[in-house]
């Protein structure tokens, strides 16, 4: 990048970012050249007649060039905000997506309010503990256990508890889903691989390069997760516990019939701003 101001660099960014076709040119320049220099949104304005010095107008190259190769900015950034909160991520992690929300609010909206302080809750398939550190956020006082495969998912999810301040109302364990877990929760979620294997080809760059693909590939129907969590729920569940798992666009016919046997009562599904059937909640039998 040549010698430019702070505002010539953001627009130079824009150019190349809508020249190669990405969905979000403007804001992908903005955060990466604020990244780069280390300025919030407002620093950024009031700097933006400042000259670049050479090792500033490097590191900003540096960092287009990541995101020209279709690395996403919260991966170039190393962190990704989700219910308000800034979430680390790492390589075992999932950038958690806006749509996720929809099972924080599909299990926030089932909860017996008069109940809220001691409702114990687990999250299955943790990743960067998005889906639990929010609703531990949500319910103070409330204690939460997360699971993941991955010992490197869950040192970011405890890195995410500790900077969150919610350390010591968390526990995490490595095991499959629920099955190394005693005892039963009123509430657990879950964001399962939800991909057909055979999809897996083809998902974007942004998500095929750079996700993790345990975290993704769910199996020849994408349904492999769900049975597995489905065959531990009433397990898990207290009675009348709650279970929300999140849903991949057009599967709420079919992870319908997975739980189907499981004998639980399915509450009507959250839809996200799309219109997409994203969360399916289901209570256990009081």
């Amino acid at each position: 990048m040549k010698a430019c101001s702070v505002d010539g660099a953001r627009r130079e960014l824009t150019r190349a970012f809508r020249q190669a076709g990405l969905a979000t040119p403007e804001l992908d320049a903005r955060l990466l050249v604020g990244q780069a220099l280390e300025l919030d949104h407002a620093a950024l304005i009031a700097a933006a007649g400042r000259e670049l010095t050479a090792a500033q107008a490097d590191a900003i190259t540096a960092l287009a060039a990541r995101r020209l190769a279709c690395e996403p900015v919260a991966r170039i950034a190393g962190k990704r905000e989700f219910w308000g909160l800034d979430l680390r991520l790492n390589a075992e992690t999932l950038v958690p997506r806006p749509e996720s929300e929809t099972v924080v609010e599909a299990a926030l909206a089932t909860i017996d309010r008069s109940d809220r302080q001691t409702v114990r809750v687990a999250d299955l398939g943790t990743g960067s503990g998005a889906l639990l550190l929010a609703l531990l956020f949500a319910l103070p006082g409330v204690r939460g256990i997360g699971t993941d495969t991955s010992l490197g998912a869950l040192r970011c999810a405890s890195e995410n508890a500790a900077a969150l301040a919610l350390a010591e109302r968390t526990l995490f364990v490595a095991c499959d889903y629920g099955a190394a877990l005693a005892g039963t929760f009123d509430l657990v979620v879950s964001n399962p691989p939800y991909v057909r294997h055979g999809e897996m080809a083809v998902l974007p760059p942004e998500v095929r390069l750079f996700d993790p693909p345990h975290a993704l590939d769910g199996g020849a129907d994408g349904l492999d997760g769900y049975r597995a969590i489905a065959s531990e729920a009433r397990r898990l569940l207290a009675p009348g516990g709650i279970l929300v798992v999140e849903l991949g666009a057009g599967q709420l016919a079919a992870v319908r019939s997975v739980f189907k046997p499981a004998g639980l009562t399915e509450l009507p599904p959250r839809y996200d701003v799309s219109g997409i059937a994203r969360a399916l909640p289901l209570r256990a039998p009081a």
